[in-house]
C-alpha cells in the first residue's frame, strides 16, 4: 500500500498516456559513501579504484561534480580542478548491497519493470499512473521512501514519458533531484535543450555519421524523416530512433549474454608482468565462476594490456566450446606470451590488464569435439565453486593467482551488478554453517 503520500485517482488522460517512469540515482557511488560516512558530507567527494595520482575517478559527489570533476577525470586533474577534494577508494560490494536495498524501496511503491544498471531502473506506468498528476505522485513517493529508508544523501532525478527512451532522456535534464515529465503534446519541443550527443545511442561515432548525414544538431535530428535516421543508422535501428524521438512504445530488443570480461588497474607496486600476470589469472578465474553460474560456455578468449603511455596490446584465440578454468586459464597465458612478443609490452609497464570470454551459448546440449584434449577438470570446477561458496570466495584457487589476493577486486560494470556470493571480495567472506 502506498500510504506516505496520498494518490488520487484523478481521470486518465488518454492524450498523455505516460508509459516509463525512470529512476536514475545521482552520482551514487559517492552518494552511498557520504551516506555511510557523515563526515563526507556536503564535501566534494571522488571515488578511486585506489588512492594514486596515476588513476582516475570512478565517480564524483554532486559538490565535486560542481567544480567540474567526472567519472575519468585524472586525480592530479581533480585536485587542481577542486582543492580540498577527498579521495575515498571504491567499495563496490557495499555498493551492490546499497542497490539491492534501492530496488526494495522502489518495488514497495511499484513494481520495476528492469533494471538497467547499478543505479538506474524504470517502472511501466498503467492504468490510472498514465495519468500526469497520478504518475508525479508515485515519483514523488519514491524519492520520500528512498530518504526515509535509505537516507538523505540518497537522491534520484525521475523521468516520466511515453516510452523508457524520452523518460530515460528526461531523468538527465535536471539534475540532481529532478523530476521532468514529458508527454505527447510536449514534442518535438521539449527536446530541443537536450544537446545531440545527449541522447541514448548517440555515442561519438554515431555523432560523425550523423554530420556525414547532415545531422549536425538536435534541431536537425528531430526534423529529419525516418528514411534519413534509417540512411545514418544503416538499418532498423534509424526508423526506430526516428519513432521513439515522438514518443512511440517501442520495446527494447532482447538481447543475450554476449561476453564476460573483468579488467583492473595495477597500482604502482604490482606494475610488473610476473605480477599483472597473477592478477589477469585471478581475474579469468572469477570469469570461469560467473561463466559456469549462468550455465554457458566459451568459444572465444581475449586477452589486453595497456601499457604506461596509453599504449595498447589485444590478443585473442578461438577454442572449443568450454567452462573449465584450466584450459580458459592455460588459453590466457599463452596469450599474455604473444603480447610479450612485442617488444614495447615487454619492456614496458604494464598499467592495465583485462580479459573476455565470448562466443557464449548455452551449456546445455553442448558436446565435446572428437579429438578433445581438453583436461578434464570438470569435477574439480565443481568442487573448487562449492567449497568457495561455502567458505569464502579465494578460499581454492588455480595457482597462477598467487600474490594477487588483494588484487583484481570486485568491480561493477555499467550494465553488470556482481553477484557478492561468487565475486564478492575476499574481505566480505561469509562463512556459512
Amino acid at each position: 500500500m502506498r500510504l506516505s503520500i496520498g494518490r488520487a485517482l484523478g481521470p486518465l488522460n488518454t492524450s498523455s498516456m505516460l508509459r516509463a517512469l525512470y529512476v536514475d540515482f545521482n552520482s551514487y557511488f559517492a552518494s552511498v559513501e557520504q551516506q555511510l560516512r557523515p563526515e563526507l558530507r556536503g564535501r566534494p567527494v571522488a571515488v578511486v579504484p585506489m588512492l594514486a595520482d596515476s588513476t582516475c575517478a570512478i565517480a564524483a559527489s554532486i559538490e565535486a561534480k560542481r567544480f567540474g570533476v567526472k567519472t575519468l577525470t585524472n586525480v592530479a586533474d581533480a585536485r587542481r580542478m577542486c582543492p580540498g577534494i577527498e579521495f575515498v577508494v571504491s567499495r563496490p560490494a557495499v555498493y551492490v548491497e546499497f542497490h539491492h536495498k534501492a530496488k526494495e524501496v522502489v518495488e514497495s511503491c511499484a513494481p520495476i519493470a528492469d533494471v538497467n544498471s547499478i543505479d538506474e531502473m524504470w517502472i511501466r506506468l498503467g492504468g490510472r499512473d498514465q495519468n500526469r498528476a497520478n504518475a508525479e505522485k508515485l515519483a514523488l513517493e519514491i524519492k520520500y521512501r528512498l530518504a526515509r529508508q535509505l537516507g538523505e544523501c540518497i537522491t534520484c532525478s525521475i523521468g516520466i514519458a511515453p516510452n523508457t527512451f524520452l523518460a530515460k532522456t528526461a531523468s538527465d535534464m535536471k539534475k540532481p533531484d529532478g523530476l521532468v515529465v514529458i508527454e505527447l503534446p510536449d514534442l518535438p519541443n521539449a527536446l530541443r535543450e537536450v544537446k545531440l550527443g545527449g541522447f541514448v545511442g548517440i555515442g561519438k561515432k554515431m555523432l560523425a555519421r550523423l554530420s556525414d548525414h547532415g545531422i549536425l544538431c538536435t534541431d536537425d535530428l528531430l526534423a529529419a524523416p525516418m528514411d534519413k535516421l534509417r540512411a545514418a543508422w544503416a538499418g532498423i535501428e534509424g526508423e526506430r530512433f526516428w519513432q521513439k524521438l515522438r514518443g512511440d512504445d517501442i520495446q527494447q530488443r532482447e538481447t543475450n549474454t554476449s561476453s564476460i570480461s573483468h579488467s583492473h588497474v595495477l597500482a604502482p607496486e604490482v606494475r610488473t608482468h610476473e605480477k599483472a600476470r597473477a592478477i589477469l589469472s585471478r581475474l579469468t578465474q572469477k570469469a570461469c565462476v560467473r561463466l559456469r553460474e549462468s550455465d554457458y560456455v566459451a568459444r572465444d578468449v581475449s586477452v589486453g594490456i595497456k601499457l604506461r603511455g596509453g599504449e595498447k596490446l589485444k590478443a585473442h584465440r578461438k577454442l572449443d566450446a568450454t567452462d573449465r578454468s584450466q584450459t580458459i586459464l592455460s588459453t590466457v597465458g599463452a596469450l599474455y606470451d604473444e603480447i610479450l612478443l612485442d617488444r614495447n609490452a615487454r619492456n614496458g609497464a604494464p598499467m592495465q590488464v583485462a580479459m573476455a570470454l565470448s562466443g557464449l551459448t548455452p551449456r546445455e546440449g553442448q558436446s565435446l569435439g572428437l579429438f578433445d584434449q581438453q583436461p578434464n577438470t570438470e569435477k574439480l570446477d565443481r568442487i573448487v565453486d562449492e567449497l568457495n561458496g561455502k567458505f569464502g570466495k579465494g578460499t581454492l584457487f588455480w595457482g597462477g593467482a598467487f600474490g594477487s589476493e588483494k588484487s583484481g577486486r570486485m568491480a561493477i560494470a555499467f550494465n553488470h551488478i556482481p553477484d557478492l556470493a561468487a565475486e564478492g571480495d575476499d574481505e566480505k567472506r561469509v562463512r556459512r554453517k
